[in-house]
């Protein structure tokens, strides 16, 4: 399969949705950057995306998968092959009891809120998190000491061959912004949590609480793909660039926030490339001021100018 008919002929064949070709990627990402993908396909079922990887895999074809498009900066030459979009069908809930079972594009703070509403606690921190589950898995996100690992009882997969299959707690490794999810050629596409019974009114009253203290301490005004950089131990990243007297540093159109030293923002127009040098200035700025070298979370996909 070497030519953009055979491959639209092939994915159409498998993707009930249209098959986008030449689709620009900043409309995709919460930072609002990025160059274009060849192709883009919206798979309606696990089904669907088990025909694609197989495919995919079979052909040699590179591909990505996204959620909500956080945490991720694609370059501006944009991404090769196919992107795999996990949008509304892997958005759905299974509630029973103190348990649910979600899709891996369901947002994180839509199912905090759900589970406020039935008054199962556990899921607040998720409030004002711009990532859907499946993202939020493999790097174990969390805020405020908690973290989605936690409640995570058990993971279904696709495997990059097409077979699918279930891993149970015992056989997932959680770390801080990291997991074991990473180790293994798959992607994720339901997860069942664990919950406890809570109070609906004081779920929902600190559900309100965090997205206040979001809009007072994080620079929400702006596209950003949330935190850049891991904290280091016993420590806060933020804290270091703004001793490093950082905050408000611009290359082309990224900046580190004024707000929250751990956010770089898109002040408009701004291309990877900035933001991928400002993340390089930082790291070296505060090494120079701390002796800590900042590791990105954010992760670096596509094609660089």
């Amino acid at each position: 399969m070497t030519n953009k008919v055979d491959l639209h002929s092939a994915l159409a064949a498998i993707i009930s949705a249209p098959v986008l070709q030449d689709v620009p990627l900043r409309k995709y990402t919460t930072w609002k950057i990025g160059g274009r993908a060849d192709y883009m396909v919206f798979p309606a079922s696990e089904e669907e995306l088990a025909a694609l990887l197989k495919l995919l895999h079979e052909e040699n074809i590179p591909w990505l998968v996204i959620g909500n498009g956080s945490n991720l900066l694609v370059g501006d030459k944009g991404v090769r092959g196919v992107v795999i979009k996990m949008g509304e069908q892997f958005s759905f809930t299974q509630w029973r009891e103190n348990s649910v079972t979600a899709g891996a594009g369901k947002m994180l703070p839509d199912l905090g809120l759900e589970a406020a509403e039935r008054s199962l606690a556990g899921l607040e921190f998720t409030a004002g998190i711009p990532g859907s589950l499946g993202g939020a898995v493999r790097m174990n996100a969390g805020a405020y000491g908690s973290s989605i690992g936690e409640y995570v009882t058990k993971i279904e997969v696709v495997e990059f061959s097409g077979r699918r299959r279930v891993l149970n707690a015992a056989e997932i490794t959680f770390a801080y912004r990291n997991s074991s999810l990473f180790d293994i050629d798959a992607v994720v596409c339901r997860v069942s949590l664990l919950l406890f019974a809570g109070s609906r009114e004081q779920s929902l009253e600190e559900i309100n609480r965090l997205l206040r203290q979001r809009s007072l301490n994080q620079p929400l005004e702006f596209p950003s793909c949330g935190s850049v950089f891991r904290n280091p131990a016993n420590d806060h990243a933020g804290r270091l660039i703004e001793l490093a007297n950082l905050r408000g540093m611009q290359i082309g159109g990224a900046a580190v926030s004024k707000k929250h030293g751990n956010f770089i923002i898109n002040l408009g127009g701004a291309r990877a490339k900035d933001v991928r040098d400002l993340i390089s200035e930082v790291q070296q700025r505060v090494y120079e001021y701390s002796g800590i070298k900042l590791e990105p979370e954010v992760k670096m996909v596509g094609e660089f100018d």
